[in-house]
């Protein structure tokens, strides 16, 4: 059981609030659903939804797709149940071999845009539970599927906490924090010269920044995220890179030529503050907003 307290100020002083389980399964997944993408960066798109694989049936909590296209399935449990993790790669499993079904039911909720660029090489589960067991971490660490583990918590009537307890990346082994060139690394680094050699700085720097990173390539951008996106490094055929950040930029110093608001602007991958590098000394300066915008996430 988590130890983690809140504390919030009245009149009368301050008052603790002990972390509390959902009365029901069917609680925590009600409220995750309504909120997906702001709680898990994850669109929703369906509700227990109905498999029949290999003539076994079964529902799959919940249904969506990431920040990034990739497919995303969602499972949810009250308390600790070890059984949460193989009952969710049984159903991404299902997802994987009907790509299909789940390229008509984004095309009915997103549109035909949204359906094509679906990214397979990626899909994603993510189980959201009371609590989870240190054998539930290395077990994860196993399987070659990108799969992350939630905790949740309630506070009083009005307060969820979420808080990541793993968070692995299938398909591939660990990415090395590395500035040689590598089949993992963003696809800036087939460039020749100093930006290359920035580009995997920055690669490096981004997957250092905290626990529990990883990232998704996409033809367009290299998205860095924990459960959710928080930086996007943008290929450039000129003389800078572009990195996205979920930073607000209502709350940071805007340097022209280094940040600049894009909220609303239209651009590959995500974030609304847009950082421009340059050299190893803009590297340097922005290291504050990188992590800025993974504590964010």
């Amino acid at each position: 059981m988590s130890s983690l307290k809140l504390f919030y100020a009245t009149e009368g002083g301050v008052t603790e609030v002990t972390p509390r389980l959902a009365e029901a399964e069917a609680v925590v997944q009600g409220l995750i659903e309504a909120h997906m993408d702001t709680m898990l960066g994850v669109t929703f798109l369906s509700s227990e939804y109905v498999i029949d694989y290999d003539g076994d049936g079964g529902r799959i909590d919940s249904l969506g797709i990431d920040e990034n296209g990739s497919p995303i399935v969602v499972e949810y449990k009250r308390g600790t149940d070890a059984g949460v993790i193989n009952q969710g790669l049984y159903y991404l499993s299902w997802l994987v071999a009907h790509k299909d079904a789940f390229h008509a039911l984004v095309r009915d909720r997103l549109g035909a845009t949204a359906a094509s660029q679906i990214l397979w090489s990626a899909p994603r589960l993510i189980c959201v539970a009371g609590d989870f067991t240190r054998y539930d971490a290395h077990a994860v660490r196993e399987h070659r599927r990108s799969i992350d583990l939630v905790r949740y918590r309630y506070f009083g009537k009005n307060h969820i906490g979420l808080e990541t307890v793993a968070s692995v990346t299938g398909h591939s082994a660990p990415a090395k924090r590395t500035r040689r060139r590598t089949a993992g690394q963003p696809p800036t680094c087939r460039q020749d010269g100093a930006l290359a050699e920035l580009a995997g700085a920055v690669d490096e720097v981004l997957l250092g920044v905290g626990d529990g990173v990883t990232r998704v390539q996409r033809k367009q951008y290299a998205a860095y995220q924990r459960l959710r996106n928080f930086a996007c490094l943008i290929p450039s055929q000129q003389t800078k890179l572009l990195v996205y950040l979920k930073a607000d930029p209502k709350t940071v110093g805007l340097i022209p030529g280094f940040t600049r608001d894009v909220t609303g602007l239209g651009h590959h991958g995500t974030g609304d503050l847009e950082v421009q590098l340059r050299t190893e000394r803009d590297l340097e300066r922005a290291q504050d907003l990188f992590r800025l915008s993974y504590t964010a996430a």
